[in-house]
């Protein structure tokens, strides 16, 4: 594959992350699933793509510095006064070479979803791959097109819909790939671990977290 795959993630510090999914299972919990997908992800990718890490507050968080030891990636700070700017900063960065970013809540993002990401932005200048919640859970670009992410309200069921108007408004062709799920709600994990036969949930009890 050639291009740069950049997940945007946050650290999975207690009360701060996967807030919707305290009531049920309590914020350690939480915080310690966050830890556990976004770990997740670095393993399935790494070492196949070349491989960005951005992330919230600040690279010198205990979890991502343990990130850059475990896994050949590089770290870099989030910018920006929203989830959009944030996500277009991070793209801007790599210039006019291929790039795909991802977040670490959707459990079927993998290499074979990456190569199609990648086999698209060789045929369009914007990949997508549609979330089941009205969003998305990747998106590609060869640059940066800065109306992709202007005047959205993110966190809203009709993300994706208002996305494909504005590149329709500016003659922008796209591609999107198969819709994909991530996790957010109780019911998520527990879709999440029905697609396990592992003692998933037993792992995340006692992985270590920040506090």
């Amino acid at each position: 594959m050639t291009g740069i795959v950049q997940v945007l993630a946050k650290a999975p510090q207690v009360w701060r992350v996967k807030t919707r999914l305290i009531p049920e299972y309590g914020a350690v919990i939480a915080a310690r699933f966050a830890q556990h997908l976004l770990y997740t992800q670095l393993d399935r990718l790494a070492g196949h793509v070349p491989l960005q890490l951005w992330c919230s507050p600040d690279p010198q968080q205990p979890f991502f510095q343990y990130c850059a030891q475990r896994f050949p990636l590089s770290l870099h700070q989030q910018q920006g006064a929203d989830l959009g700017a944030r996500m277009a900063h991070a793209l801007a960065s790599t210039g006019d070479l291929p790039t795909v970013l991802i977040g670490s809540d959707c459990p079927n993002i993998g290499t074979v979803l990456i190569e199609q990401a990648f086999a698209a932005l060789a045929q369009v200048p914007v990949v997508f791959a549609p979330a089941e919640d009205g969003g998305y859970v990747l998106v590609g670009m060869k640059r940066l097109i800065p109306c992709v992410f202007e005047q959205t309200a993110w966190s809203h069921d009709k993300v994706m819909a208002e996305t494909r108007a504005r590149l329709q408004q500016q003659g922008v062709a796209w591609q999107e790939l198969a819709m994909q799920w991530d996790v957010d709600e109780p019911e998520d994990v527990r879709r999440w671990l029905s697609c396990r036969s592992d003692k998933a949930l037993a792992v995340i009890r006692h992985d270590t977290v920040e506090t």
